[in-house]
């Protein structure tokens, strides 16, 4: 009797632990829930910390491709990250008659799969340490993962590092990074 009430002991233990795995909650961003079934905008537009990045969203047009079905990987910049870039630039790209360099800026940000953190590490290091991933606006990034730490340098040389990582949405996933990258231009 007591080898079958430590089996379904264990059985239950075990049970419960991978009921945590399956339930485990995505991480609050901008002091907003993420919901693992709302897509990417249906979650970013509730972060204080992206009003910068959605803003430019809506005026690049962004919007709807950022609703569809993906799957897509979005380095998402905070308001931190977008305020470090020289006074003004925000402003004059949030013009219309720089909608064009806006939309390239922001699909630098876009890859079109997901990858979580996990898979950005193993194929950090199957490549020897760094990852090339092409973006949705043609730029290329190099990805790095150091003791779980992933970063993210653009063609121009600036590196972002991920604050956030693995913020599942219904189109894919987003990570939060510290700078804005940019295309060369």
């Amino acid at each position: 009797m007591r080898k079958t009430t430590k089996l379904l002991f264990a059985g239950a233990v075990v049970l419960s632990a991978f009921a945590g795995i399956a339930y485990a909650k995505n991480p609050m961003v901008g002091g907003a829930p993420m919901y693992a079934e709302k897509n990417i905008i249906e979650n970013a537009v509730n972060s204080k910390d992206h009003t910068t990045l959605v803003a430019a969203v809506k005026a690049a047009g962004l919007v709807e491709t950022l609703q569809g079905k993906g799957p897509f990987t979005v380095f998402a910049p905070t308001n931190e990250a977008f305020a470090a870039l020289p006074k003004g630039t925000v402003e004059t790209l949030l013009k219309p008659e720089n909608k064009d360099k806006l939309t390239k800026i922001l699909t630098c940000h876009v890859v079109a799969a997901k990858a979580m953190s996990g898979d950005v590490a193993k194929m950090v290091k199957a490549d020897g340490g760094a990852h090339a991933a092409k973006t949705a606006g043609g730029c290329g990034l190099t990805l790095k993962d150091k003791d779980g730490k992933v970063t993210v340098t653009d063609e121009s040389g600036n590196v972002a590092h991920v604050t956030i990582a693995d913020v599942e949405q219904s189109n894919g996933v987003i990570h939060v990074i510290d700078k804005v990258l940019l295309p060369k231009m």
